[in-house]
């Protein structure tokens, strides 16, 4: 599964892994703050029950299902508020930062020969801009965009385009149904604390990675031990 590399030490990096799929909003860029100043107009054009502030932490330890409960929004609903949200972060994509330290990671993982890919909901063209165009060329494969299959089905589509097998793939996000969405794929999973899913939360799912820092993925994809 792992392959031997070197680096600029000449110090061979035992590499567990040859894909990493990174998840984007909450996992490579903080787009929650922006999410709690849009959502609440787009709850007065579609219909659906505003955020509460005081409601923000226990809605971060629902997963999707609980969330379309707790705002009664209907199924159908979901794709029109969803690309409306995109089209609107489109228009405010200056609001819109990376967290710290995940364009070296991305920088270091490529170096390092490791395939990069970012599947989500958000557009490929959203994307594109906030990672800038040094960082966006690292990218190997671009899953983006709604899907009628989800993102299980986007994680195997990854694989299938970059040649790599489900044991040799390590996904990254912060939500619960990206864990889901890995398992499905029989694929490795890595959840971050700084995403929208609170961390306790992601931590009572066995058998996955929760990493604390971006240097903490760097060791698991690389094969060093530790976080």
């Amino acid at each position: 599964m792992s392959r031997c590399l070197t680096t600029r030490y000449e110090r061979p990096i035992q590499m567990n892994y040859k894909l990493v799929i990174f998840d984007f909003d909450g996992t490579l860029a903080d787009t929650f703050p922006y999410f709690l100043r849009t959502i609440n107009t787009l709850a007065a054009t579609y219909h659906f029950s505003p955020i509460n502030p005081d409601d923000v932490d226990q809605l971060r330890g629902m997963d999707a299902r609980q969330l379309m409960k707790n705002a009664r929004v209907p199924l159908w609903k979901i794709p029109l508020i969803a690309n409306a949200f995109i089209r609107q972060m489109g228009q405010d994509i200056g609001q819109i930062r990376l967290f710290e330290g995940m364009a070296d990671l991305l920088e270091q993982l490529s170096k390092q020969g490791v395939r990069l890919a970012i599947v989500s909901s958000n557009s490929e063209a959203n994307i594109r801009r906030v990672l800038g165009p040094e960082t966006a060329a690292l990218i190997t494969h671009y899953g983006c965009g709604s899907s009628l299959f989800g993102k299980q089905h986007k994680f195997r589509k990854t694989m299938e385009h970059c040649g790599v097998k489900p044991g040799e793939t390590l996904c990254i996000g912060d939500e619960i149904r990206d864990i889901e969405a890995a398992r499905g794929a029989a694929v490795a999973f890595g959840a971050v604390s700084w995403g929208y899913t609170r961390v306790d939360v992601l931590q009572g799912h066995p058998g996955i990675h929760v990493f604390y820092t971006p240097e903490g993925i760097a060791r698991t994809v690389l094969g060093e031990t530790g976080r």
